[in-house]
């Protein structure tokens, strides 16, 4: 979820009152990790199985009231960038030829394996944001914690969020610069001024990066969070676990 600074600053407005928000978020990571997992790991062309895993994720969608727009306006970026590795799952030699160009050929493997890669990569990325449009982000921290994921890794993630926010209000201050000295007036202009706005934010990135962590050690920080207390799973985490559990398992009952 890396892959585009707005899946990370999280503006949201006040949840609706809905069955998948009143469930804990361990709950909620659990429920996602779990059908992640089963449709990562599905084999390629297991289209029934796949399709029980949609009509669970549109279930999912609808339940938590999340915005369309938003929703697909994330996927379609986060895609993007995907797409470009996906593209070469397309170029097999396995399967009967339907068209080829020099060492370049389209098979039927080929076919059937970028349509179940992109069926996975598409069903993951609507089930992650969703859990993220969902649930604040610290929130995730904690449940990650109380999953027992090691303490340095959500450290990490943690201070990649909060970082990747200074470094976009940082990156908004000199393009608002560059613009108020009209040095975005043309396209070889821009291109000059943003190569130069790259380099100099990656100097200022350091420097900041620096100022942040002595800040954080004068404030009793020491390199790892605290471990929340154990929460109790209530009647309905249960019933959600156990549903997601019923979905994956009719999904795999029918591959087999």
């Amino acid at each position: 979820m890396l892959l585009h600074i707005h899946s990370f600053v999280n503006h949201q407005e006040q949840q609706p009152d809905t069955f998948w928000h009143s469930l804990n978020v361990q709950a909620r990571l659990l429920c996602v990790f779990i059908g992640v997992f089963a449709i990562a790991l599905t084999p390629n062309g297991q289209w029934k199985t796949w399709g029980i895993y949609g009509v669970g994720v549109l279930f999912v969608i609808l339940i938590s009231r999340v915005s369309w727009l938003t929703l697909l306006s994330r996927v379609i970026i986060e895609f993007s960038f995907v797409g470009v590795v996906l593209l070469g799952t397309l170029f097999r030699p396995e399967g009967d030829v339907i068209w080829s160009w020099w060492i370049l050929q389209i098979t039927t493997t080929g076919i059937m394996v970028l349509g179940s890669v992109t069926t996975k990569v598409i069903l993951s990325l609507l089930m992650l944001n969703t859990l993220i449009l969902t649930t604040e982000i610290p929130d995730l921290f904690k449940a990650l914690l109380a999953l027992k994921m090691p303490p340095l890794l959500v450290a990490i993630m943690a201070s990649m969020y909060r970082y990747i926010d200074v470094l976009n209000r940082e990156f908004t201050a000199m393009k608002r610069a560059a613009i108020s000295r009209n040095l975005m007036s043309n396209g070889k202009m821009i291109r000059y001024v943003m190569g130069n706005a790259i380099g100099s934010l990656f100097i200022r990135s350091y420097e900041r990066g620096e100022l942040i962590y002595q800040a954080m050690l004068s404030r009793g920080y020491q390199g790892v969070p605290v471990i929340p207390e154990k929460i109790c799973y209530k009647n309905k985490d249960i019933v959600a676990l156990i549903i997601t559990g019923i979905i994956v398992v009719w999904g795999q009952i029918i591959y087999f």
